[in-house]
């Protein structure tokens, strides 16, 4: 394994297996962020096609070798599908320096999967979701004990680079942030597309509808995050007695609009639960 003199990985070359659209949001966001620069990224990808557009489009190093890719980095990131990690991580069996953390974003595999496989125990996991690819990410994320305070702050600058991120003390939150977070912009996004239809029915072209709708939702998180106050008090404010938010909202609670969220948020951890097992 390459090292600098003394032994130890080089702390600004990053290695990236796999090179998909997660894979290039944090390439893309250790850039922005001077994390590291092109030359010190390696990524491993087997697509030929999938290599030549992430090199050209970002200057970084990409081979079909994930082994080559992980030569020398201070930091690895596997960044594949879940159905591709067992290859992987019996590729890299015993391949990695004792001195590398390890970041998995792979959805479902517990830290006991990642270090029993790699044979590393310099390991962190971390769940992201997908307003990461535009810097605007949340990612939960825990690591073993072998991960150190140096090491810990380099997971919180990578993750930085795509949004928000948290630390948590047990793994146990990571499936909980899966079904929360991780899934939740499957739910907005359903939100979405039901208010803009909602408005389209009533008789506006799409796009206004859209844009309506768009930036309503934005300006409430907004608002709701820059006042600190609880959405409680702030659905109340823009509630007037008989008025027609009063009535929109009670449709809402007819429809059991809070228990289906918390069926909604429910099913996904079971899910996650349920595929993490397997």
């Amino acid at each position: 394994m390459t090292s600098t003199p003394g032994g130890t990985q080089e702390p600004s070359r990053v290695a990236i297996v796999g090179g998909g659209l997660m894979a290039e949001a944090i390439i893309r966001g250790l850039i922005a962020k001077g994390i590291a620069s092109p030359r010190a990224i390696a990524v491993g990808e087997p697509i030929p096609s999938r290599r030549d557009e992430l090199s050209a489009r970002h200057g970084v190093t990409v081979t079909p070798s994930n082994r080559e890719a992980v030569e020398g980095a201070a930091l690895v990131v596997l960044a594949i599908k879940p159905q591709h990690l067992g290859p992987a991580l019996a590729n890299l069996r015993g391949r990695l320096d004792p001195a590398q953390l390890v970041v998995s974003i792979v959805a479902g595999a517990t830290i006991g999967t990642l270090a029993d496989g790699l044979e590393h125990r310099v390991v962190a996991r971390a769940m992201p979701n997908t307003p990461a690819q535009i810097g605007q990410g949340m990612s939960v994320w825990t690591a073993t004990q072998e991960v150190d305070a140096p090491s810990r702050e380099r997971v919180r600058a990578v993750l930085g680079a795509l949004g928000e991120q948290i630390e948590v003390a047990d793994e146990k939150y990571l499936d909980m942030a899966t079904a929360l977070s991780g899934s939740g912009p499957g739910y907005v996004f359903l939100f979405l597309e039901a208010m803009t239809d909602a408005g389209v029915h009533l008789g506006f072209p799409r796009p206004v509808a859209q844009q309506l709708v768009y930036q309503t939702v934005l300006g409430s998180v907004l608002m709701a995050r820059e006042t600190g106050q609880h959405p409680a008090e702030l659905r109340n404010a823009v509630t007037s007695p008989a008025g027609t938010t009063a009535a929109g909202l009670a449709e809402l609670e007819d429809g059991r609009f809070r228990a289906a969220i918390d069926r909604c948020v429910a099913a996904a951890y079971e899910r996650c639960v349920e595929l993490g097992k397997k």
